[in-house]
């Protein structure tokens, strides 16, 4: 067999957020499209979540966490996922302007990655109940409790179940 060998499977967590047009409907629409990166499939989504802006304006924020098992390789990743972004839209007029779709690679497997345009686990998800509350519904494994509480003041509501 010519070529390389495929990469061993890895278990990445992907955070999806949007807050322009039907917010809901681009969340479910992007765990649709997980499926279809190459190499990768879907095997988990948490519910949709409802919060309001961090560190931003703009309406509230629907938000979901999927699991993926992928043979990509963290920056491949991440290039597919931006290419998610850019079908639904995504424009970057500013940094943390409101978005028709934001797709965060949170975690890759057991991997700790600092470069210039990666950096996992995902530095501020430790801070932010939109990204904590719909992992720990699918990797409670993956979310410390205190992790949990830290952000237990943040306005966060459940909106619907796993699409």
């Amino acid at each position: 067999m010519a070529g390389h060998p495929m990469r061993d499977a890895v278990t990445a967590y992907i955070g999806i957020g949007a807050n322009l047009g039907d917010a809901p409907a681009q969340v479910r629409a992007a765990l649709q499209w997980l499926d279809e990166l190459p190499q990768t499939r879907r095997i988990a989504a948490s519910g949709l979540w409802r919060t309001a802006p961090v560190d931003a304006d703009g309406p509230d924020y629907c938000n979901a966490v999927a699991a993926v098992s992928t043979h990509l390789s963290a920056p491949a990743l991440l290039q597919a996922l931006h290419a998610l972004e850019a079908r639904a839209g995504r424009e970057r007029p500013y940094r943390n302007a409101p978005r028709t779709l934001d797709l965060d690679l949170l975690l890759y497997g057991s991997a700790r990655i600092q470069s210039p345009h990666l950096t996992v686990p995902h530095p501020r998800m430790g801070q932010r109940a939109f990204v904590l509350m719909p992992l720990a519904q699918i990797a409670p494994d993956r979310v410390p409790a205190d992790a949990l509480k830290a952000v237990a003041s943040q306005a966060i509501e459940p909106m619907a179940s796993p699409a």
